[in-house]
């Protein structure tokens, strides 16, 4: 720990969340899996018991991004190499598989083992993840989102990567609408979603301010139509005028934490007065004190599982990082304060808390401690420009 540039408040806690994310990396990859473990139930008892031993493209740019605030400039250029190695492996019509093994590998089965009981009984238990055929468009905003950055902060990209995100932004630009199985991987019918949309604009945005940066050549034309379409689409089709709130999917009026993500991936500012009151919204819907429900399955939004689930911790990370963007940076430390106190003795977060603040879900989650580490940065450097 002692390469890490981190000198704001917490710091211990942040570097404690840099360590784990390290002790989840592969050397000989460069790859970090989302998990270690297998089988760590959601709902003690249910059936939400998943396999996360495996390397997501969404993970991206959440890790990238940490790695270089913190100054690990190695890791995060091992990891680019691996991003760009699947960017070489896309599908013949420039899509993107969304999951893979941490050596690259693509088949992921996913497969019951019944002669195990599970943990204090909560099965099945599986290992793989059928997950990985799933169509989840929000990865490809993860993903250009992570190239951007990367670009930015560590070093210039070269051709051959370029030539392959052109491709897969070709891509977004004709499959944008599709309905689809989301961030939080549905197992029931897909939907038009607004994340899934939101990160193809980011997709496209991204990719349009690399191809100005570098001076690249792009379809810029057909790459600006279509971000602003889907800017208007989403203003259009996404909009609850009696909530005041962005909702989950088109035609749905239940909220959703991943739309948390709208203003930290800058599509709009974050005290514009339609964020301001789509947080009011999901404070009054999914916010329990200071722990945050990703969706809630028995309040319309079905997910084709049995049982509920506990409230999902890194949404409650991004619930901190949104309060202090707006401005609201002691309401933000004080809850950012209080979910510190649900680590274990090590510091190490699960993916998600129970009613009695026990870990579920596998662990540690990396996108957990991803989470803490962008709103420990952010909300140190928005308490010093108030406290000066």
């Amino acid at each position: 720990m002692g390469r890490s540039t981190y000198r704001g408040r917490w710091r211990e806690t942040v570097n404690r969340s840099a360590l784990t994310l390290k002790l989840l990396t592969s050397r000989p990859h460069g790859a970090i899996v989302a998990a270690p473990t297998f089988g760590l139930p959601e709902e003690i008892g249910g059936e939400r018991n998943w396999d996360y031993r495996y390397t997501w493209i969404r993970d991206a740019s959440f890790t990238l991004y940490a790695l270089i605030r913190l100054g690990y400039t190695e890791e995060a250029a091992e990891f680019m190499r691996w991003i760009e190695a699947r960017a070489g492996e896309l599908n013949p019509d420039g899509s993107l598989q969304i999951m893979y093994g941490i050596d690259g590998r693509h088949g992921l089965p996913e497969e019951i083992l019944p002669h195990l009981e599970g943990y204090r009984k909560s099965s099945p238990v599986r290992i793989g993840n059928g997950a990985y055929n799933q169509l989840q468009l929000d990865i490809y905003g993860e993903l250009m989102d992570s190239v951007y950055l990367y670009d930015k902060y560590g070093e210039p990209i070269h051709y051959d990567l370029w030539a392959n995100l052109v491709r897969l932004i070709d891509w977004v630009c004709g499959n944008w609408r599709r309905k689809d199985e989301g961030i939080w991987e549905i197992r029931s019918v897909r939907k038009e979603f607004l994340y899934s949309r939101l990160m193809c604009w980011v997709a496209i945005d991204r990719g349009i301010r690399l191809a100005r940066k570098r001076s690249l050549p792009a379809p810029l034309e057909r790459w600006y139509k279509s971000r602003d379409t889907i800017y208007r689409d989403i203003f259009r089709n996404f909009w609850d005028p009696r909530r005041k709130s962005f909702v989950q999917a088109k035609g749905s009026r239940v909220l959703d934490a991943a739309n948390l993500l709208m203003p930290l991936v800058k599509f709009l500012g974050p005290t514009d007065p339609r964020w301001l009151s789509t947080l009011r919204a999901i404070e009054e819907d999914l916010v329990e004190d200071s722990h945050v429900y990703r969706y809630r399955s028995a309040h319309g939004s079905p997910d084709g599982l049995q049982g509920e689930e506990g409230t999902f911790t890194m949404c409650s990370f991004w619930y901190v990082e949104c309060l202090s963007r707006a401005g609201e940076v002691q309401k933000a430390r004080f809850f950012f304060e209080k979910m510190l106190g649900y680590a274990n003795h090590l510091g190490l977060f699960s993916e998600e808390l129970g009613p009695s603040g026990e870990h579920l879900g596998n662990f540690p989650q990396a996108f957990t401690h991803l989470g803490l580490i962008s709103a420990a940065h952010n909300l140190d450097r928005n308490l010093s420009v108030s406290r000066d």
